[in-house]
């Protein structure tokens, strides 16, 4: 039997698309401003006249970013600072979820331990006792005052707890009766059947890392080890001091050059890395948890 689908399925469909494409617009309609004004001239871009193709092509922006050491420089701890923190945040995070996902019958203290750390997302130590301890255990101006201080999101780690516990106890039980033990248990059961939330809250690790600039500015003494959103950030400021030392020849490579389209260049930088990574990982957020995992 051949399925025909009704005349409201065929308008809900329609409508759905028609809503999620004006969604998907609005989304994209501001990253193409962005790079517009970035490739534009300065008395366009100033002028406001850009919406969304560039005037006066120019690539004196990226020309301007990409040829400073100090652009490179931060950029290679920023790549630094993303993949050891999300390495080692994950990794906390699925060492922590998983005993605190089994049953009180298993794991006694297992109540005490939950709230022990639900409390840390309603009561912070303070910015000031935070930067003692970081200073005090020898971490000012390395890589690691960026990444271990907040080394376990607990957030994150309480999705991750939430997802284990819904997964079937028929899988456990039959990987116990195998021999398995509780790393088999957690590497080769519980995370195989779990990529739709590793993949989640590995974005929301990334994106996390990638965008915090406040704490290059309060732990990193030299600006030899700023993260590239902490060197974006200053860039503008000390922007128009650069550009009164500049010499002739440089004057005229960045006559196009202005705070405008320095500043949506820069932004445009910034968000391209986790545009470019969002798609791997997005088809992970539609699939089932444990489908096909468990059989009759």
């Amino acid at each position: 039997m051949v399925y025909k689908p009704s005349l409201s399925r065929k308008l809900f469909v329609v409508m759905n698309a028609l809503v999620l494409t004006f969604i998907t617009i609005i989304g994209i309609v501001p990253f193409i401003h962005l790079l517009a004004v970035s490739l534009s001239s300065n008395t366009a871009a100033m002028a406001g006249e850009v919406k969304l193709l560039p005037i006066g092509f120019t690539l004196d922006a990226y020309i301007y970013l990409g040829h400073k050491v100090e652009f490179i420089r931060s950029l290679r701890v920023s790549v630094e600072r993303v993949v050891l923190g999300t390495v080692i945040n994950m990794f906390l995070v699925f060492i922590t979820a998983y005993p605190l996902a089994k049953e009180t019958e298993q794991f006694r203290s297992r109540t005490v331990y939950v709230w022990f750390f639900a409390v840390t997302i309603f009561l912070g130590g303070g910015l000031i006792p935070t930067y003692m301890i970081v200073k005090s255990t020898g971490l000012i101006n390395t890589i690691w005052a960026l990444i271990l201080p907040g080394a376990l999101n607990v957030w994150n780690m309480i999705m991750m707890l939430n997802f284990f516990r819904g997964i079937p106890k028929e899988m456990e039980e039959a990987a116990t009766i195998d021999g398995a033990n509780h790393w088999t248990l957690l590497w080769k059961i519980y995370l195989p059947v779990s990529l739709p939330a590793i993949a989640t809250i590995g974005l929301f690790t990334i994106i996390g890392h990638w965008n915090s600039w406040f704490d290059g500015i309060l732990y990193m003494n030299s600006p030899d080890k700023y993260p590239l959103q902490t060197y974006l950030s200053t860039l503008i400021t000390a922007m128009n001091a650069q550009m009164q030392s500049v010499n002739v020849e440089q004057l005229k490579q960045l006559e196009n050059l202005s705070e405008k389209t320095l500043r949506t260049a820069q932004i445009f930088m910034g968000a391209l890395p986790i545009l470019m990574v969002y798609p791997f990982v997005q088809r992970y957020f539609i699939k089932g948890m444990t489908v096909g995992s468990v059989k009759e």
